[in-house]
């Protein structure tokens, strides 16, 4: 969940790795540093706790020279944040320094065993004991650094990504991975190492992907090199970017996140672009077309993902009962691996993340596949780890969503699945032709409909003033917009530290309506479709009982809107499509009473936009 970014070449490394660093904060800030090898051969660490900004004031008169260097931002997992917990770190000699993304299950046994050999340990952390052991491993072998790393990481239990220097080598740079993402940038005579792409796409657009349990060897003017920990050689595959430079900016929004609100009638578009023809009669999924046999002989479909995108797989749960007629369970992936499942050969696993790097997802899907299911994923990250290891997928083409509460990233992934239902139910003959082209049809206006919602952009940001003072929010909804519901709640937490609950509006009366009064806001997603008439009933009880309401509700609606105190409108749109209406003013709602409450909307507390540990 860290940010890694790392140089080799002839330009000066320092104001690369920091700019790299500011675009990988969103991974992590609680602390930052770099390592640096000068003309002299010196080995300079500089870290600093808090975001890059810090980081930069406490190197500002330090001497930063080199032409190669590695530098980190850290989301804390051992060892609480501080300078001394902060990446990189020294080796006990002082020869060697190491970033590190990912957990050590093991480090407590390595630690131990490197303490009996003299080895004593300044941080808390287990990437210490990593560099420590790799030190090791070279000095009692008469190992070079990369066969050292390599020989190291076989006594690794964990995930990792990571970078070395030597000193006594300042000419390269050993990186490897294993379950955490890394990738390469070739320039003309230079190398850069980064987490994501971020950092790389302002310099070159071609890339190599590290695969799980490589070593990479880059040296100056050489090409990569990369071993496998078994030692087998592999060939670097050279990528292109997808990735441009203005997409990882502001572009005159205040944050990225509201950036990224604004920016969903577009990515959806693009996400249906090739998929959904011209004229709105068809859609074709090429993960579909080619794996066509294993989604109509499938006797279910699990759905497994985290977070936001468990939210979006719980729309596809309805959407996908609906049209198709096949059971579907929905799974946090975090429980699914380790509760020993039942899977089946012919079941078929959807796997979302926006990242493809999502370590429990990733972990549940290499279980399913390895009882013989039928791996499908929805990934935004091309040639992240979880579409690499799919027998199928589908990418949403957002573009990189820096900020953590995901947004667009959601939307896509609710219509690559709703495109998905749809292509099952049409192939099975489970929905008529008359409804499947209906929906089509609907779907290509959603971008549309999008921009009338953003319209009210401004009277949303005006009431939600209103809402600083609220410690505690309900949202309720029911069928395809109970997850939206729940994914409101979770824009509000994460974002505004406000504690919020999701829920089906049928359930209130089984426990959270105890918890009405005027000091406790209610939001109620209440479009007019199929079960209008039951939340009408639910927001009067509400309202008998003090509650203060605001609605999203449909265009037209006079009875919702006359006993709400705000009420937001939404067009009218098929019941499986009002998830991607609905979903938007919730998200205004959370970005403005963070926005006002003064809180990191982009950087909130605690989080890390990409989960790559347990």
């Amino acid at each position: 969940m860290c940010g890694i970014v790392g140089y080799i070449g002839k330009r000066k490394a320092y104001p690369i790795l920091i700019k790299g660093l500011h675009r990988l904060e969103y991974r992590g800030y609680d602390s930052a540093g770099v390592a640096l090898i000068n003309s002299q051969g010196q080995l300079n660490i500089y870290k600093a706790k808090g975001k890059v900004a810090e980081l930069e004031a406490f190197a500002a008169d330090k001497d930063t020279d080199g032409c190669i260097g590695i530098a980190h931002t850290r989301w804390a997992t051992h060892g609480e944040p501080n300078q001394v917990n902060a990446h990189p770190h020294y080796s006990e000699s002082e020869e060697l320094a190491i970033i590190h993304n990912g957990i050590i299950e093991n480090y407590d046994v390595l630690k131990q065993g490197l303490m009996q050999h003299g080895y004593t340990f300044r941080s808390d952390t287990d990437t210490e004991v990593l560099v420590q052991l790799i030190e090791y491993t070279k000095r009692s072998t008469h190992l070079n650094l990369r066969d050292a790393v390599q020989q190291a990481l076989n006594q690794v239990v964990g995930a990792y990504a990571i970078a070395v220097l030597d000193k006594n080598n300042p000419d390269a740079i050993v990186a490897a991975r294993k379950g955490s993402p890394l990738v390469i940038g070739i320039g003309d005579g230079e190398f850069f190492l980064a987490s994501d792409a971020t950092p790389i796409v302002e310099y070159t657009d071609r890339v190599v992907y590290i695969g799980d349990e490589e070593v990479v060897w880059l040296q100056r003017d050489c090409d990569p090199e990369i071993v496998t920990l078994s030692n087998v050689q592999k060939t670097p595959e050279i990528k292109r970017l997808e990735l441009t430079l203005s997409q990882l900016e502001k572009c005159g929004y205040p944050h990225f996140m509201l950036k990224e609100i604004y920016e969903q009638p577009r990515t959806l578009t693009d996400s249906m672009r090739g998929r959904v023809n011209v004229d709105l009669s068809n859609i074709a999924l090429s993960g579909f077309i080619d794996n066509r046999e294993r989604f109509l002989s499938a006797k279910r479909i699990i759905i497994t993902a985290c977070g936001t995108s468990w939210h979006a797989g719980l729309i596809a749960m309805y959407a996908m009962e609906e049209f198709a007629r096949v059971p579907v369970e929905v799974e946090y992936s975090s429980e699914f691996r380790y509760r020993k499942p039942v899977i089946n050969k012919d079941d078929v696993v959807i796997a979302i993340s926006q990242s493809g790097e999502t370590a429990d997802t990733l972990a549940a899907i290499q279980l399913a596949k390895s009882k013989g299911a039928f791996i499908f994923s929805i990934c935004n990250v091309v040639g992240a780890s979880i579409p690499r290891v799919s027998d199928s997928g589908c990418y949403t083409h957002v573009g990189p969503e820096i900020g953590v509460a995901s947004t667009k990233a959601f939307t896509a992934q609710v219509v690559a699945l709703t495109m998905l239902a749809l292509c099952i139910g049409r192939e099975k003959g489970t929905m008529s032709r008359e409804q499947y082209l209906h929906i089509v049809r609907e779907l290509g206006q959603i971008p549309d409909k999008i921009e009338r919602v953003l319209g009210q952009n401004k009277r949303i940001a005006d009431f939600a003033k209103t809402f600083t003072y609220a410690q505690n929010f309900i949202y309720l909804g029911r069928g395809y917009n109970f997850p939206v519901a729940m994914e409101g709640a979770l824009k509000l937490k994460e974002i505004s530290y406000i504690h919020a609950e999701g829920y089906p509006a049928a359930e209130m009366k089984h426990g959270p309506i105890a918890l009405i009064s005027q000091e406790m806001p209610v939001v109620v997603v209440a479009p007019r479709c199929g079960t209008y008439d039951k939340i009408v009933s639910n927001i009067q009880e509400i309202k008998a009982r003090k509650g203060r309401v605001i609605a999203v509700v449909t265009e037209g609606d006079t009875q919702v809107t006359a006993m709400a105190d705000y009420a937001i409108t939404i067009p009218e749109t098929e019941e499986c499509l009002t998830p991607l209406l609905s979903v938007i003013p919730l998200q205004l709602l959370a970005y403005h009473i963070a926005v006002v409450k003064g809180c990191d909307v982009d950087q909130p507390r605690n989080l890390a936009k990409s989960v790559t540990v347990e």
